[in-house]
């Protein structure tokens, strides 16, 4: 890889990070409605993107929900779970998706894993456990394992995606944007209305983070990755994308002062190094589950 590509990946990857510090800040410091903010960005992505909407590839009704389930289901979640969760500790939580993905595959679509990336998903999935688990109160953590099920939700939405044939990926990006708005803006409009003056409050930061999420985030950054998967292979890549929950955990200690402590740094690790086993031996597969999973 050139000294350029590399650089770029490790921009991406910081893009990437810098979105889960700014979407914790949105929900918490502003206190904006999670499913407001995501319906939001979606609501610009859709806008950006319209152009590559049509042909919409067939059938319909299995395109709108695979895109919901890839974008609104599970950021709404996502977005809903950095209320209470940490960004470090969602970061980490998230590398589970890999595995959740590869484990619906197999039972869905009857692929079949070697004995060392089931290896790697029972390593992850243990290190995450550790994260989540609140030994002090003997409880889960809600906010964490809300971040679990936005995995699954987009786990099955992955699975779902690797059914059809012929999607590009701005042309993804596109009706994950419009099927995500529409039911996103009917549930805050429902569920949250009581909480919108506060994003008038915070309209300037609200409307900035918006636009970064989904004009940089979601249009430039997975743009920019894409390209990369077509000249690099995905063996390559992936191991280097390991940096954004790294540097999600770096930008929640000196930023949002996540609480890290020597059990959730453990859990980090061997998380780490359960996906790093898996995407060292993943197939052909991965490179467009990998251009979603920027979350939040």
């Amino acid at each position: 890889m050139s000294l350029r590509d590399l650089g770029i990946l490790i921009g991406i990857c910081a893009i990437w990070a810098s979105n889960n510090i700014i979407s914790k800040i949105v929900v918490t410091d502003f206190h904006a409605p999670p499913l407001a903010y995501a319906a939001l960005r979606f609501l610009v992505v859709a806008i950006v993107v319209s152009p590559w909407l049509l042909p919409a590839p067939k059938p319909l009704w299995k395109l709108l929900v695979t895109a919901f389930l890839m974008g609104g289901g599970n950021f709404a979640l996502m977005f809903i779970a950095l209320q209470t969760a940490s960004p470090s500790g969602a970061a980490v939580v998230l590398q589970v998706g890999v595995p959740m993905t590869i484990l619906l595959s197999v039972i869905f679509l009857k692929e079949t894993i070697s004995w060392r990336r089931g290896l790697g998903i029972a390593i992850t999935v243990a290190g995450a456990v550790l994260v989540i688990w609140n030994p002090r109160g003997m409880h889960l953590s809600a906010g964490l394992l809300l971040v679990a099920l936005s995995c699954f939700i987009y786990g099955v939405g992955a699975t779902m995606l690797k059914t059809m044939e012929g999607i590009k990926p701005l042309q993804l990006q596109a009706w994950v944007g419009l099927s995500s708005f529409v039911p996103l803006a009917i549930l805050t409009a429902v569920f949250e209305r009581a909480g919108w003056p506060a994003m008038a409050e915070h309209w300037l930061g609200f409307g900035a983070a918006v636009i970064y999420s989904a004009l940089i985030v979601s249009v430039l950054a997975h743009t920019f990755f894409y390209g990369l998967i077509q000249r690099y292979d995905a063996g390559l890549l992936q191991p280097i994308t390991l940096l954004t929950p790294l540097l999600t955990i770096i930008g929640g200690l000196l930023i949002t002062h996540d609480h890290f402590d020597g059990r959730m740094a453990l859990g980090a690790g061997i998380t780490l190094l359960g996906v790093l086993i898996i995407v060292l031996r993943a197939g052909h597969v991965m490179p467009l589950l990998a251009m979603l999973r920027s979350r939040p």
